[in-house]
């Protein structure tokens, strides 16, 4: 299928669950992608897959209950990740310590409950893979709400997340509260992966996350370029891999994975400064 062909689907009346699908990856995209860049700068990718597993348990009740599946899954993502940063202000413990108990044990929660659903064997497949093409009218209000309260929140805490990330014990000696600034972190994170949750699935999500934040890290050294170079790569290889699994008939969370990962692999051959090819041609230069 030709793009002219893809962009006359997406025109056509018949086929509204198409751009309502692609509106939705691309919003998911520009909030994962603008997140992620804090979690790839701190080293949090942990975090990510620990959160897509957090917020099981609340997609199951809202599903069981016939309710809002973002909302369940934030209330379910925001109460363990409360959790997570009161307990692991115990030093004896590291963090990635308690992050994995809270959250495994919160995706246990969320099996157990949606299989007392009848018929849940093809509901945790959504959950698990995602079902772009499935989303309710009423999800892309909400979408569009949680992006805009998402960029909102990093565009006044932006300052605040760059000095805890570069040193919190810097930024504990100027006064901000390191606490209650990685308790905004992990609930943005939260609101990002029950957004993406729906676009490619509860496994893949930490890809969406991560690694357009990682092929912007690679391309610039600058982080207000980074800042909104990852969302731009997100939000086109989202665009991309939904042409490539409607022309292909391809599972769309995967096909927009894939897409993420080759648009990396590219960045790493080709990044200016810190591709695989310019060092190896500056390499070859000096000897």
């Amino acid at each position: 299928m030709s793009p002219l062909q893809f962009l006359a689907d997406l025109l056509n009346p018949d086929l509204a669950f198409l751009p309502k699908a692609l509106l939705i990856a691309v919003l998911a995209a520009v909030m994962c992608g603008v997140v992620g860049c804090y979690v790839v700068l701190r080293g949090m990718a942990f975090i990510g897959d620990a959160v897509a597993h957090a917020v099981f348990p609340g997609l199951a009740i809202a599903f069981l209950f016939s309710g809002s599946l973002v909302l369940g899954g934030t209330v379910a993502g925001i109460v363990t990740a409360l959790l997570v940063s009161v307990f692991a202000q115990n030093r004896r413990l590291r963090e990635d310590s308690v992050i994995g108990i809270f959250f495994v044990a919160a995706f246990a929660l969320g099996i157990v409950i949606i299989s007392r659903a009848p018929g849940y064997a093809g509901s945790l497949q959504q959950f698990l893979f995602g079902s772009i093409t499935g989303i309710p009218d009423r999800d892309l209000y909400v979408v569009g709400g949680a992006t805009a309260v998402v960029l909102l929140a990093t565009l006044l805490l932006h300052k605040e997340f760059v000095a805890v990330t570069l040193d919190r014990e810097m930024a504990r000696a100027l006064g901000l509260r390191v606490f209650w600034l990685d308790v905004a972190l992990y609930v943005l994170v939260t609101v990002a992966v029950v957004m993406a949750v729906q676009t490619i699935g509860n496994i893949l999500v930490l890809a969406l996350l991560v690694t357009p934040a990682a092929t912007a890290r690679l391309l610039t050294d600058r982080l207000p370029t980074m800042m909104w170079l990852a969302p731009v790569i997100g939000a086109g290889c989202a665009t991309a891999g939904l042409y490539l699994s409607w022309s292909w008939d391809l599972p769309t969370g995967g096909t927009i994975v894939l897409t993420l990962t080759a648009a990396f692999l590219l960045a790493q051959l080709l990044a200016p400064r810190h591709g695989l090819l310019p060092r190896l041609v500056t390499a070859a230069g000096g000897a």
